[in-house]
């Protein structure tokens, strides 16, 4: 078994009854981005949204429900990768999810986002008041 650097699992196949090799070859509907993220070829959606729904025990078929841009051969095949290349799918899965900390670490400590965050909320306040003053609390959205 091998991949290539196009995505592609293959396996040789020998049948001695019938003295014929059969090849066969499983494309991974991934690509990474420039980012360096892993994503469902042909799609914005990445590989770390299909393998959370999967852990969590949806069905492909219910992953394909939830994201219908994806093909439903192409979610198979992205666990498929998952399942036979799980030590190294982890591995990236943590240094995404690392990566992701560091971000929201360094937005929210930004003076600019907390000023405009203080500011927001003062705003929702203000209006939450104004209409529970006048008799009329909010609808629940």
């Amino acid at each position: 078994m091998s991949i290539n650097r196009q995505g592609t699992l293959t396996h040789l196949v020998y049948n001695e009854g019938a003295m014929s090799t059969l090849e066969t070859t499983i494309r991974t509907p991934l690509t990474q981005w420039e980012d360096g993220t892993i994503r469902i070829t042909g799609s914005r959606v990445p590989i770390d949204t299909v393998i959370y729904h999967f852990k969590l025990g949806a069905t492909a078929e219910e992953i394909g429900y939830k994201f219908p841009s994806l093909g439903l051969a192409d979610i198979y095949g992205a666990i498929y990768y998952y399942l036979t290349n799980r030590g190294e799918v982890e591995e990236y899965l943590r240094q995404q999810e690392a990566e992701g900390d560091a971000v929201q670490q360094r937005i929210e400590s930004d003076p600019e986002y907390q000023q405009t965050k203080a500011e927001m909320r003062e705003r929702l306040l203000a209006r939450w008041a104004a209409k529970t003053t006048l008799g009329n609390p909010p609808a629940a959205d």
